[in-house]
């Protein structure tokens, strides 16, 4: 307890320099402090990710979002760096993905046509689709609709870094940001805007284990094999749920 006073202490008297004088010692300091974040938040993403993504490569695209929020957090919000943080590393993961191209186009295509299938089952039901109604509306068995659900986790995980909301990137936010979490520092007047108000309308139409998924996922922080433990199921059942989750998002919303 003593040594976690004291390395709060610390890192309010580096922001105290940082901020009030510009103290380049001091923003250094904070980089070596918050470091272990970027890890974090690059091997939860890596999980997701196929072989050919390096986490190194992720570690480096997130320590530009690390450098970014030391840059522009304000200690006199009632936030926590490191949940300031945690969303600026993992958005610039995402954008350094994106601006790569690494996502192959079959499996872009694939995830279309689920999406597609999805979106207009959503439309026929008036609800999000069963898993057996998916299945054979693509005309393939259960097994083999999981087996394409998990091949396009990556294009899905993508989805949910996607700004919504606001009239500028810098007013934007996240969708993974709304998915139950308390702590995120989003300006109430957006969550009222209208389409902020879609996408929520949208989460609360998920199953409840779809729910809980991106819940314990983004909100709790727990790998996906935790997730497994507490759910019952196999980690790889997890990955599809919470792709299945994401497709229903973005069937229900259509904005991608």
């Amino acid at each position: 307890m003593r040594d976690l006073a004291n390395q709060t202490a610390q890192a309010d008297r580096l922001w105290e320099r940082f901020k009030a004088k510009q103290d380049k010692q001091a923003r250094q300091a904070l980089i070596e402090l918050y470091a272990p974040l970027v890890k974090y938040v690059a091997g939860r993403l890596a999980m997701h990710m196929p072989s050919n993504v390096e986490v190194e490569d992720l570690e480096g695209y997130g320590a530009f979002g690390l450098l970014d929020a030391i840059d522009k957090f304000d200690p006199e919000r009632d936030v926590k760096f490191e949940t300031y943080a945690v969303t600026r590393i993992r958005g610039a993961i995402i954008d350094g993905l994106r601006s790569a191209d690494w996502v192959p186009r079959s499996t872009r295509v694939k995830a279309k046509a689920l999406e597609r299938t999805i979106q207009e089952l959503t439309n026929q039901l008036g609800r999000a689709p069963t898993d057996d109604e998916t299945a054979a509306a693509l005309e393939v068995s259960k097994e083999r609709y999981y087996q394409m659900l998990d091949e396009v986790r990556g294009a899905t995980l993508i989805s949910l870094d996607e700004l919504v909301g606001g009239d500028s990137p810098e007013e934007a936010v996240r969708i993974s940001d709304l998915v139950i979490n308390d702590d995120s520092p989003i300006d109430s007047d957006l969550i009222r805007s209208e389409s902020l108000a879609e996408l929520t309308a949208a989460i609360e139409e998920l199953s409840e284990r779809e729910r809980l998924v991106l819940a314990l996922y983004y909100h709790d922080g727990l790998t996906l094999k935790e997730i497994g433990h507490v759910l019952g199921v196999t980690e790889s059942r997890v990955s599809q749920i919470h792709t299945k989750a994401i497709l229903n998002l973005r069937a229900r919303l259509q904005w991608f």
